[in-house]
Order: structure tokens, then C-alpha cells, then sequence
């Protein structure tokens, strides 16, 4: 099928009264009032959802954002719009925007979400993985019009091409508005040739590498697109009878988790490298148009979803998080079993890091019995629930004091016991470092670490918090694990192997598709600019550029 023919014939637009600050007044993107661009960065590891045809999307849209809040605390931001069955030419149309800092309960209170207005939303919760200014303009959704109509974008994922588009675009004169890397797609999809918003849409992502998974909302359609590695989730969900004249809404998230909590039924995943049009000929035939983009690289899906990001009740890549967590305890165990102890002496006890290796330390526990060796499993330390992720504050001075504030040691669990501490991943080892001198503070006999994942020891160019290979701990300690033992103030500390990591996943899910374990190898799927841009690379696509 030709992609042109997806797309409805062109009709004449008004301009939207309330839209993003990032909109265009003639011809290619021109904006106003934005963050200046003060130095080169990465964007952001992020959660993204999107409502089509249901009454009040912005509601939806919300429960949706507040399922995927653990992808991002720093801010977040939604559009809506009507998108109709019929576009009647000539016929006025807005897309409503809000954005804000801080949680999704704070940012989108029922006033404001009373005032994001149509039966389609599309919305981002956001956290930094690079230094720099938190500017709201730089927040996602950006909501755009250009000639061919308005268009709104939420992005999850970094570009690894990122040098080579920008510095063509500057190169071009074309003014970047943001440091935030998914503005790209917005340029590259108004200076695209192709004549219609959809084949501009599926122009724009040919040319993108890396991590994207986007959700796209138009004035007819909405589009949700996984890049051909499939780095980063996405799933599409059914709203059954819940939008005009009783037919079926839709819905697309980050993570499963998200449509559970607006009721919706899973469909599927977005396949890596396919592009979805969901519009009012979807609604009718309970089918979708769907594209699929060039794969240059192979696919190579984020293996640290499981081990680390994705909520545990969510299901990414096919499969539960929890159950692939449970097999990496497992196997954990077989390679570095608990400690033994003296005859007559109480079993040790493990410990999960709350909340993410609470899992793995049941397969650890588990696997640990069935082989014989004795040990308990128990809740070292209460969690106080109104402080966020230490991973993902935006500087290590504000994950200091949120590990000091988030967790208070069990007396009772810790004194006098051989513990082992189990945690999912270590990066820098701020959070494990403090919970250690907890627990020796609470009276443990000794404690033993173990972490369910390798060590991490280069960064991460497609969406995760470590870009920097000297601030994380294996690296630190040129990969000593004694060293590194002595400075958790630890016994003993073992990590999950590569081999075994991939193994169990591969066991517990069933995987059709092959894993990126860069942050662990140092070996990247796809290339990657790690450090300045380079000059103008002879790879841009010659149709990146509309001639005018």
C-alpha cells in the first residue's frame, strides 16, 4: 500500500489560538520565547501516552500519565484536540495544551484538565538524563501548526544521530528552539517533500536512528511509532465502546500499566519499526493501517526495561516484568549463592532495595532453597512513600538527600543477622551505599550484597540516566569487585553475569527479539556520537530539505 494514499485529501485550517509556544507562523518551524540553547545534550528517558476518540480524553489522558509517573518525575505535559469522523473544509480547529513541573497530581489539576477540551489527548511525563537548565519549554508534548495543519508530539528515547540532524539544520539556518533532541522529528516532518502529513510523518522517522517511541496526534488521525530497534515499549490498547455514538476508543502508552489503570483491553504491542494510523476508518473497521520503516541495524530492545525501569505489574516486550525479574534472581543465585553460615547460627536474610528488587529477591530466595542453601526473605526497611526515585533526580546532590529521606532500617529484621542486600542494578552506588550503612547502623552481623544485573560500565545514548562512563562505580574501581566491596562497606558482592542475564530473560520470556546490553558491553546496536558533533555527515538524506 502506498503510504499517500492513508492520508485524507488537504483541507484549509485555522490557525490554533491556544497552542504550544513552539509554533510555527510561516513555512518551515519558526518559534518564539523558547529555552536558549546553551549547551549540546541528550534528551530524556520518559513515558508517552495517547487517546483517540473518547469523551473527555484529557481525563483518560491523566490516569494514563499518573500509571507511567515512575518514568518521569520532573514534569509533564498534554494536548487535546477534536479529531472528527468528517473534516469539513474550512472548518476551525485548536489543540489545547498544558505543561508543568513536578508531578502529574500537581501539574494537571480538575481545573486545568477541565480546560484541555476534545475526545483526543496525547501526554509525557518527562525526568532529564543530562545535565543542564529544567526549562518547561522544553517539556513534551510539543504542539506545532505548519502548513499542512497542526501536529502535536510526544517522544521517549534519545536520537543517536542527533549531531549529524542538528548541525545539517543549523547548517541550513533553521533556528532550534530547544536542547531537547525531539524537536528534530518536528523539523524534519515540515521540511519533508511528500505531500501529505502522514507520508511526512513516516519521511520524518526513516531518517531518525536510535531510541523513538512517539505518539503523533494530527488534525485526522493520531500515530503511534516504535523505531526498528524497538529500544524503548509500546503497547496499543482498546476503550470499548467508549467514544462517539458508542463506538471504541483507543489508546497507546509506554507500558502496560498504564492501561490498566484507564480500563483498558491490551491489543498488542507496536511491533519494532512499525508505524500505526489510528483515524475514524479504524474506529469503523476495528482495524489499523500500519506501515513499517527501513531496519538498518537489527532489532535490539532495552534489556535494562526489564532489569530496572519499567514497573513491575507492567507487561513490555511481550511479557511481565515481574516474572523476567524473578528468573534474573534465579539465576543470580545459582552464581552467587547466599553465604554460609555456622552451625546453630539463624539463616541469613535477604533484603530487597525497595521497590524494584523485590522480585528478583523472591527467584533469589526461591532458586536459593531448592539448591540447598538456607535463608529467609523479609523487609529490611520502611520506604516512605512521598519521595521520589533517587535514579531519577537530576543531580546527585538531590539523590543524596532523597536516599536519606526515603528509607529508615528495620531493627528488628537487621540485628544481629547475616544479611544480604539484593538489589536490581547498581550505577553509581549512591542509593546502596547509604542503605548498607543503614543496615550495619541497624546491628546486621554482616551484610553481602548482590546485584540481579552486570555491572554497568558505559553509558547509555538511547534514553537512560548514566552518560558518563567516570561516574559510574565499576568504572570507578577499574572493576575490582573487592574494591568496590570495601567502599559499599560490604563482605562480600557479587553481580548477575552478562551470559546469565540474557539467558534467564530469554527463558522467562520467550523473547522474539534480541536484547541492547550496551550500558553493560560497551558494544552499541546502532552508531552513536558520544561526545561533540561532527561535521556535516555525508549519511543526512538528501530529502531532508524541502527546496523552496
Amino acid at each position: 500500500m502506498d503510504i499517500e494514499d492513508l492520508a485524507h485529501s488537504s483541507s484549509s485550517y485555522n490557525a490554533a489560538s491556544r497552542q504550544d509556544p513552539l509554533a510555527t507562523r510561516a513555512g518551515p518551524l519558526v518559534a518564539e520565547g523558547l529555552e536558549q540553547m546553551s549547551e549540546r545534550r541528550y534528551n530524556e528517558k520518559c513515558g508517552v501516552f495517547g487517546v483517540f476518540n473518547v469523551e473527555k480524553a484529557s481525563h483518560t489522558c491523566y490516569y494514563g500519565l499518573v500509571g507511567l509517573q515512575h518514568r518521569g518525575q520532573e514534569g509533564s505535559g498534554m494536548v487535546t484536540g477534536d479529531i472528527l469522523p468528517e473534516l469539513k473544509s474550512g472548518m476551525g480547529k485548536e489543540f489545547d495544551i498544558h505543561k508543568g513541573m513536578g508531578l502529574v497530581t500537581d501539574t494537571f489539576t480538575p481545573e486545568v484538565l477541565n480546560t484541555l477540551k476534545g475526545n483526543c489527548a496525547v501526554g509525557h511525563t518527562r525526568y532529564s538524563t543530562a545535565g543542564g537548565k529544567t526549562q518547561l519549554a522544553g517539556y513534551q508534548p510539543f504542539a506545532v501548526r505548519y502548513a499542512l495543519g497542526n501536529l502535536a508530539l510526544a517522544h521517549n528515547g534519545n536520537l543517536s544521530n542527533f549531531n549529524e540532524l542538528r548541525t545539517f539544520f543549523e547548517h541550513h539556518g533553521v533556528l532550534m528552539q530547544t536542547s531537547v533532541d525531539s524537536e528534530l522529528f518536528l523539523h524534519l516532518i515540515s521540511h519533508s517533500k511528500r505531500r501529505s502529513q502522514i507520508d511526512q510523518i513516516f519521511d520524518a522517522m526513516t531518517q531518525a536512528e536510535g531510541a523513538f517511541s512517539c505518539v503523533v496526534m494530527t488534525d485526522e488521525s493520531m500515530i503511534c511509532v516504535r523505531d526498528p530497534n524497538g529500544f524503548r515499549p509500546l503497547v496499543l490498547g482498546k476503550l470499548p465502546k467508549r467514544g462517539v455514538n458508542g463506538t471504541d476508543g483507543f489508546c497507546v502508552a509506554s507500558e502496560t500499566c498504564a492501561l490498566d489503570l484507564c480500563k483498558a483491553e491490551y491489543v498488542r504491542d507496536v511491533e519494532p519499526g512499525e508505524m500505526i494510523v489510528i483515524n475514524f476508518k479504524s474506529v469503523k473497521s476495528g482495524t489499523f493501517a500500519s506501515l513499517h520503516l527501513p531496519n538498518k541495524f537489527g532489532v535490539s530492545q532495552c534489556i535494562f526495561e526489564y532489569v530496572y525501569f519499567a514497573r513491575p505489574d507492567s507487561m513490555v516486550f511481550g511479557d511481565y516484568v515481574t516474572k523476567v525479574r524473578r528468573a534474573h534472581g534465579r539465576q543470580l543465585a545459582r552464581e552467587h549463592p547466599v553465604p554460609e553460615v555456622g552451625e546453630g547460627e539463624l539463616p541469613p536474610v535477604v533484603i530487597p532495595v525497595p521497590d524494584s528488587a523485590t522480585h528478583a529477591t523472591i527467584g533469589f530466595v526461591e532458586e536459593s532453597v531448592r539448591l540447598g542453601r538456607a535463608c529467609i526473605q523479609d523487609l529490611g526497611f520502611f520506604r516512605n512513600p512521598y519521595v521520589g526515585r533517587s535514579f531519577i533526580a537530576p543531580s546527585q546532590e538531590y539523590r543524596d538527600l532523597k536516599v536519606r529521606c526515603k528509607f529508615n532500617p528495620l531493627t528488628h529484621v537487621c540485628k544481629d543477622r547475616v544479611v544480604v542486600l539484593l538489589d536490581d542494578s547498581i550505577v553509581r552506588g549512591t542509593t546502596a551505599r547509604q542503605l548498607i550503612g543503614l543496615v550495619r547502623s541497624a546491628g546486621a552481623k554482616e551484610v553481602h550484597f548482590r546485584v540481579a544485573s552486570p555491572p554497568v560500565t558505559d553509558p547509555c545514548f538511547f534514553g537512560m540516566d548514566f552518560p558518563s562512563k567516570g561516574e559510574l562505580l565499576f568504572n570507578q574501581h577499574h572493576g575490582d569487585i573487592p574494591s568496590m566491596a570495601a567502599w559499599l562497606g560490604v563482605k562480600t558482592m557479587g553481580y548477575l553475569s552478562a551470559n546469565g542475564l540474557v539467558e534467564s530473560t530469554i527463558e522467562a520470556s520467550g523473547a522474539r527479539y534480541g536484547f541492547c546490553r550496551a550500558c553493560f558491553t560497551g558494544v552499541y546496536p546502532v552508531p552513536v556520537n558520544a561526545e561533540e558533533p561532527t561535521p556535516l555527515a555525508a549519511n543526512v538524506p538528501e530529502n531532508i530539505f524541502t527546496k523552496r
